[in-house]
Order: C-alpha cells, then structure tokens, then sequence
C-alpha cells in the first residue's frame, strides 16, 4: 500500500534535504510535485487541494524556511498533516453496550464484506473474549449464508441456523433475541451487496438498522476502487449513517488514495483495514503509523506488535538458547522463514522499517524473487529429518533429489545452504563480540539485505 506515492514523495524530499537553504520558490515547486503525487495516487481533487493549501501555509513560515534544517522541517509539516487529514487519533470497534451489541455490515458486493464479518469476528473473540453471533441477512446471492456459516466454522464463531425463505429484517430480529437468549456479547449482521448503491439496497438497510439499532454500523469498501469506494462511502454515509470504514485489498493497493481521500470526504474514521485473504489479516487503522510509511519512516511499533502476535515465546527461547550454544540447524531456519511470511514477508516487514525505501528499489531492481521464503521453506521441507539436523550430510546426490523434491533448482538449494551457512558464522560473531557484533555483522538471512551476496 502506498508503494508508489512513497516512491514519489521520498524523491521529491529528498531532493529538498539536500539544499542547505530554501526559499519560498524552493517549497512551492516541492509541493507542486508532491500534489501531482497524491492525483495520480488517485486522491480526489479537493482533498488534494485542501492538503496542499495547509502544509504551504504552514512551511513557507519562517520558522521552516530559517530552521536550521528546513527540509526536515517541511517534512515534518507534510507528516503532521497527512496525520490531520488521516483522522489523528485511531479509533477501534466499540461494542460496549447492553449485549447482544449489535453490528451492522454494508457494503457494495465484490467487497469482501462476508470475510471481514468474519475477520471482525475472529477478532473480537480472540482479542476482547466476546462471545460472537454472526447472521447473514443475504437472502439474494447463492449460497451467501452457507458462506458465512462455512467462514464460521473456520473461524471458530457461531452462525445463526439458516431458516430458507426469511427475509432479512427478520433474520436480524432473529438473531438479536438469540444473542439474547443464548448470552451473546455481539451480534454481527452481514447485509446483502448490490452491484452498485440503489434505492432497494438502501431501503434494506435502512430497515434493518431501524430494526436493531446497531452500535455499530460498518462500510466495508474495496481500496482498489479508488474514487467508486469514496463516492460509495459517502452514499451509505448520508442515507445510513456510518460509525466507521473497514478498507480491504489494502495488500494489492499500491496508490491508497481511497484512504488518504475517506476521512475527509466522509468525516468517518477507517476504524481497520484487510491487508490479506487469510482470517487473521485485520489490522487497526493508526493514522500516525500510516502517515510514517507513506513518507519512508517506517512503522516500527505495527512491526513490534505483529512480532509480538506471531512470534512464540517458547520458541524464541529455544532459539536463544541454541544460538548461545552455537546450534542453527535447517529447522531453526525454517521456523524463521516461516514467522517472516506470518509477518507479511520481506516486502511487509521492509515497509515498515524506517529508512529503507531505497533499499526496496535496490531489491526490486536487483529482482528478488518475491516468492523467495516459499521456494526455500519447499527445499528445507523436501529434506530428510537428519538432514535438517546436520546439512553437512547434504551432498551433490542429495541436492539433486531436494531440488527435485521442492521444485527449484541445485543452485537454488546451494543458495540456502550457503546462506544458512553465513547465518552460523554471523551467530558465533555475535557470541564472540556481544549484542554490538549484530549492528557490524549485518543481517545475512534476508536476502537482497547486507551481509548477503546478490541473489
């Protein structure tokens, strides 16, 4: 997300750091192609405009221009109000209500809407232990209620028994005096989609809503729509009235200009976003962090509360312990392939790091493969238990059946072994010169990272 408005900008800042002095011309040239940037990150025209008019007010003044570090200064003018125009503060789902707290789900079809039901869900029982109902009120599309039940089960949440043929303002009824009688916490009504917003559509809702009175009334929107999710998001906003935006696709949205544009357009907060298919890809909307990635600063506290969610204890201090020891084997490594790919991979967990914009171009220019953790968690899987245990066993016999095994290549396999090898030979350091021997040893198990050859 934001891949390409980050590009963008960090070469127009860039180019403004570099200049000891700037004058008045200096920042309005800047903010020329900063506005270019956020257009063709596809953010409406008069959000753009309102941006551009604040940040010049306030970085042609002079204390940016006679600051000792002016274009510091005028990017952190441009952070600060990319942070207003996000909406400041993060704003979370609330369901502290008189239970059953009932949510309500809309949104436009295609929009991933069941699935975020689904993921909110999860979410709310796993985070906050609230036992959770959902019921779909889809009566239209096939199969959309066997869907959620399905998402359910996987999801380990109840579903409302489906009864064919009930309509949906007394599905909803339905399932609120069940969260009633059953002792539900919230009650999470996914509503029927359209192919676009019309007056049966809205009608429907506007039932439903009447009907339960939500504490919660949540727009799911496709980012990859761009302006349609905008516009969209503003229609279900003046006839329904929402408390907040659920923005999915986020992980194939390289502009973002739907949620720089949202807040704005719609004065509703993006409460989450779905940045993947699988049912734990809901993170919370944090405007400070999301303006810290768009600009290159990375996110390190998303870093560390994903680390903190993926990473076992247990096994982290196994690790620890082993790596004291000097013992890395190829099951070690796999374990850590495998929370690099929980964390988003190498491309998610780059975006968040501060600085290393640049070294993503690097990478990309260098043509990494991005599929690279997969490839080398087959070949470690195609390998025996002894093996993995003692890599020193495989020879040119070996490689050939592991290769084959994985579907990669001998030189693919020699790679990893040679990485794996580097990866020891950078832990003994670390052993020998302490935690300080990290920062001069570099990172030689990520590749394309320092300490690595060119892949």
């Amino acid at each position: 997300m934001f891949d390409s408005l980050t590009g963008r900008l960090g070469e127009v800042f860039d180019r403004l750091t570099k200049r000891g002095v700037l004058s008045e011309a200096d920042v309005n040239e800047a903010l020329r192609e900063v506005r270019v940037a956020l257009l063709e990150a596809d953010v409406s025209l008069p959000v753009v405009r309102s941006f551009i008019d604040k940040v010049r007010e306030r970085a042609v003044g002079q204390d940016v221009l006679r600051s000792v570090t002016p274009g510091q200064m005028v990017i952190k003018v441009v952070h600060d109000q990319l942070v207003e125009m996000l909406g400041a503060d993060a704003v979370d789902i609330d369901v502290n209500a008189v239970p059953p707290a009932a949510v309500l789900m809309v949104g436009l079809q295609g929009s991933g809407k069941t699935t975020t039901t689904a993921k909110i869900a999860r979410r709310l029982a796993d985070r906050d232990r609230k036992k959770v109902l959902m019921a779909s009120l889809d009566v239209r599309r096939p199969a959309a209620q066997e869907q959620l039940k399905v998402l359910g089960e996987q999801a380990e949440v109840a579903t409302l028994p489906i009864v064919a043929g009930q309509m949906p303002v007394d599905i909803a009824k339905r399932a609120m005096q069940a969260g009633k009688l059953q002792g539900y916490d919230v009650v999470i009504l996914d509503t029927a989609g359209r192919l676009h917003v019309d007056e049966a559509l809205m009608a429907e809702v506007q039932a439903v809503r009447d009907a339960v009175q939500p504490v919660e009334t949540l727009l799911v929107a496709d980012s990859l729509t761009g302006q349609d999710a905008v516009n969209v998001a503003q229609s279900f906003n003046e006839r329904i009235g929402l408390s907040g935006i659920v923005l999915t696709r986020i992980d194939g949205d390289g502009r973002g200009g739907a949620a720089l544009s949202m807040r704005q357009v719609t004065g509703c907060p993006i409460k989450l976003l779905g940045v993947g298919e699988k049912l734990d890809a809901l993170e919370a909307f944090h405007p400070e962090r999301i303006a810290g990635r768009i600009l290159g600063m990375g996110d390190v506290v998303s870093l560390v509360e994903k680390a903190a969610e993926t990473i076992e204890q247990e096994d982290a201090e196994k690790l620890a312990k082993k790596v004291q020891k000097g013992q890395f084997d190829m099951e070690d490594l796999l374990s850590q392939l495998r929370q690099i790919r929980k964390m988003g991979g190498l491309d998610g967990l780059m975006g968040m790091l501060p600085g290393v914009g640049k070294m993503k171009k690097q990478m990309a220019e260098a043509k990494v493969d991005p599929d690279l953790i997969k490839r080398q968690e087959a070949i470690i899987l195609s390998m025996t238990p002894a093996e993995r245990g003692n890599p020193k066993l495989i020879a040119a016999s070996r490689k050939r059946r592991i290769a084959g095994g994985s579907g990669t290549s001998v030189q693919e396999v020699n790679k990893l072994l040679k990485q794996h090898l580097q990866m020891v030979s950078m832990m003994k350091k670390v052993n020998k010169l302490g935690k300080k021997g990290l920062l001069r040893g570099g990172m030689p198990g990520m590749p394309g990272m320092p300490g690595l050859p060119p892949q």
